[in-house]
């Protein structure tokens, strides 16, 4: 699925919620299924800079794709992050670098998070188009 394709599958799914409280619960849910890191990659190296909790994140390259894998020790953040990942991981790192991640607004994120979660969603997104530039600049 292409990365557009896959934000209107996210988007439909917070369209069957009616508050804030169901989303919150469902991005908790969404947490749960978090592709992990694996624990000898749950370094300093691999900590987001900018997140008010603890966020790992590691990316590789397999067959021309990102893949990426994460942890968090605050559950909301979990379920952010599994966001990205389901939305950014097996694409190729042109298509990652050049996503606008339009969801996040479309599903109201940005306008119920906490300004300190805002920030670390930013530094997430950052950090996976930094690991996107990398991958693509090595041959």
């Amino acid at each position: 699925m292409t990365i557009e394709e896959i934000e209107r599958e996210i988007v439909n799914e917070f369209d069957l919620f009616e508050s804030w409280l169901e989303k919150y619960e469902y991005l908790i849910e969404l947490g749960k299924d978090l592709p992990l890191i694996e624990s000898s990659e749950q370094t300093d190296e691999n900590l987001i800079a900018g997140c008010q909790s603890r966020v790992w994140l590691h990316a590789k390259l397999a067959e021309g794709l990102l893949v990426f894998t994460a942890n968090s020790d605050a559950i909301i953040t979990k379920g952010i992050i599994s966001l990205l990942i389901r939305v950014l991981s097996n694409q190729n790192a042109a298509d990652v670098l050049g996503a606008e991640l339009k969801f996040i607004n479309e599903i109201g994120l940005t306008e119920h998070l906490s300004p300190t979660r805002s920030n670390g969603l930013v530094s997430m997104v950052k950090q996976m188009k930094n690991y996107a530039y990398t991958f693509s600049n090595t041959k």
